[in-house]
């Protein structure tokens, strides 16, 4: 088999090693953690913006679309190939450009490891602060396309909140800078708009950070509780009495057992649902607030309420809570994790919600979730072997977000749209709403060559799907 005259002028950008087009190689590229659709034509990996102009030039005028991937560690299909096309993978383009901690930024080209951004700039005593579970694989290119999140931005905020600027290119080769160097700049901002738009509107070719500097001081708390509603209304509580914690996640009987079976962070076999929570600040004012947040607990029926007493300790809790996908997929054949999100006073009817589905469709369904921002995560345990369960799967998860939408929620938190909720945004939006948006799209990529069939309804119901999401799953790329 000899290459086709597009990979020949993809290799003429990129190089004789960076571009992938055997059938062997490709069906790598054809999923991510939701779902496998078919394998593009080829896969490339530039090493620099130019590169990138070069290939979407090429792309434009052969019409052929193209992906930006980033690790593949999506979980709503934002990198899953649906027309076929060209993968633009950031895989070489892993460089940190520049570190202005004077200035508390960086900047990044989109390959970069969430991780190693916070590893990078450490000693510097600062960090990255979105971080999902996925943090030691996925990128920053990942993270502004699918404006990720984590445990730690229900007082931080998302990833959008942490960008100050990006290098896009877009449909026709065009590259715009957007934002600044510094934060508020005046006119619209692009810089929000691009952030979270899943590759649909440009391909994002460096960005622009904000670093923040850590805390003084951090407690680390397990809250532990005999009774699922007993937890969920503790949330509530917390929030209402002012207190805005650096995290505050749940996880439910089912799935801290898991957990522990794996990993071993020291949460007790016997409760109902635990607690994790975080403060950070000023030494005396943690201190103060890790009390009172004790006090809350207890007056709603915790059993016990733990502190970290090293920073071991602490980094076990963690430790769990950021393993706990992986733990699930040793005792199940695959599960399929949402993303929806409600208001947080509405946890305990929601979880009741969520447990009638599992006894309606026949299902396990664990849960573990941002609390604090009423940021859902049920985990629906199925084998993908088995067609009927893929499709019980499919509609109990489907019952879950319209529930959320009809709480007044949204229906994704930090996962993105992708193929896997995008016939489910008119429960959200009003076909006038849903129309403006294409409009909007159509000024940055009129030709949708750019990651097509994503974020907007297209006809096809979530049912084509081949959900396989198994033995892992991860957070936003």
């Amino acid at each position: 088999m000899k290459p086709s005259p597009l990979v020949r002028e993809l290799t003429s950008i990129a190089g004789l090693d960076a571009v992938l087009w055997r059938a062997e190689d490709l069906m790598l590229y054809e999923y991510d953690a939701l779902s496998s659709l078919r394998a593009p034509d080829a896969v490339v990996f530039p090493t620099s913006a130019e590169h990138v102009v070069r290939i979407v030039r090429l792309a434009a005028k052969e019409n052929v679309p193209v992906i930006a991937r980033g690790a593949g560690t999506g979980l709503s299909g934002g990198a899953v190939v649906t027309e076929g096309g060209i993968v633009v993978s950031f895989a070489r383009m892993k460089k940190i450009v520049e570190i202005d901690i004077e200035n508390e930024r960086a900047r990044v080209q989109p390959g970069v490891v969430n991780l190693d951004l916070s590893l990078a700039v450490a000693d510097y005593g600062y960090y990255f602060v979105p971080d999902p579970s996925s943090q030691k694989a996925c990128t920053i290119g990942g993270n502004v396309a699918e404006n990720s999140g984590g445990p730690h931005t229900l007082a931080y905020g998302v990833t959008t909140n942490h960008v100050l600027g990006l290098e896009v290119v877009l449909a026709d080769g065009t590259v715009i800078h957007t934002g600044a160097k510094f934060p508020d700049r005046s006119g619209y901002d692009v810089t929000g708009l691009l952030v979270g738009s899943e590759g649909t509107m440009g391909i994002v070719t460096e960005a622009t950070v904000r670093l923040t500097r850590r805390p003084e001081a951090a407690k680390t708390m397990l809250a532990i509780y005999s009774a699922v509603g007993d937890a969920t209304r503790t949330v509530a509580a917390i929030t209402a009495r002012g207190i805005t914690p650096a995290a505050l996640e749940m996880m439910d009987g089912f799935t801290l057992r898991a957990v522990e079976e794996a990993t071993h962070a020291g949460y007790p076999m016997d409760s109902a649902a635990v607690l994790l929570i975080e403060v950070e600040g000023l030494r005396e004012a943690v201190d103060e607030q890790a009390d009172e947040i004790e006090t809350v607990c207890r007056e709603n029926c915790a059993r016990e309420v733990r502190r970290a007493r090293t920073e071991e300790e602490r980094d076990l809790l963690w430790k769990g809570r950021k393993n706990a996908f992986g733990a699930l997929g040793r005792i199940s054949p695959a599960f399929y994790v949402q993303d929806g999100v409600i208001p947080r006073t509405r946890l305990p009817e929601m979880l009741e919600h969520i447990e009638q589905a599992g006894r309606k469709y026949n299902l396990v369904i664990g849960n573990i979730f941002h609390a604090g921002d009423g940021n859902l995560h049920p985990l629906l345990m199925f084998d993908n072997r088995d067609p009927e369960q893929s499709r019980r799967v499919l509609k109990a998860a489907g019952e879950i977000l319209a529930k959320c939408v009809e709480m007044g929620g949204a229906l994704t938190g930090e996962h993105g749209v992708g193929i896997e909720k995008n016939e489910l945004m008119p429960l959200l939006f009003s076909a006038d709403d849903l129309d403006m948006m294409r409009k909007l799209k159509a000024v940055f990529n009129p030709t949708g060559m750019l990651n097509p069939g994503k974020v907007l309804p297209t006809g096809k119901m979530c049912g084509e799907l081949r959900v396989q999401v198994s033995s892992g799953g991860a957070a936003p790329n």
